[in-house]
């Protein structure tokens, strides 16, 4: 999509605008805002995890740490090894949060009506998330379809927020 060539301070630049295009765009998404409010995950280390992740795949090429420390959004230098220290911390706590899935699993915590209601998010965040593809693919936007967006974003919001309240989490 986007190479990146050694030397080419152009396509550098290009790869650095749009890596963080995409992840100031990202940050804003309302949808983005509560699930990471709610999640294990520092706004930097899911900058850096993202950068990790992302990067390279937009670049259709490896890319060096020093390099991707460079994409993150602040201004300040980030060296390679606090970029590695970050995505370190990140890398720990997605693996943690999916251990603790696999814990609740495991004990039978799912089997119970207790997560009904993450499950039911779960599904509404699934159709959220195919209803954005869906209007990517489209060229033209119609009303009807970006109005049915909206609905089920404002939905999947509430339901996100109504469940980051512990009273209506685990009950």
């Amino acid at each position: 999509m986007y190479p990146l060539e050694r030397g080419a301070k152009g396509r550098e630049m290009k790869l650095k605008e749009v890596i963080q295009e995409w992840l100031k765009k990202s940050f804003e998404d309302p949808v983005v805002k509560i699930l990471a409010k709610n999640s294990h995950l520092t706004k930097v280390q899911l900058e850096t995890l993202l950068i990790d992740v992302l990067a390279e795949n937009i670049a259709g090429k490896p890319i060096k740490y020093d390099e991707k420390a460079m994409l993150r959004l602040t201004k300040a230098k980030i060296s390679r090894g606090a970029f590695n220290r970050t995505l370190k911390q990140a890398k720990e706590n997605v693996i943690k949060s999916i251990y603790t899935i696999l814990l609740l699993g495991y004990l039978g915590v799912f089997e119970t009506t207790t997560l009904d209601s993450y499950i039911e998010v779960a599904n509404k965040l699934q159709k959220y998330m195919e209803a954005r593809k869906t209007m990517l693919n489209i060229n033209e936007r119609p009303e009807e379809q970006v109005r049915f967006l909206k609905m089920l974003r404002e939905e999947l919001e509430i339901s996100l927020k109504k469940l980051s309240e512990p009273s209506e989490g685990f009950s």
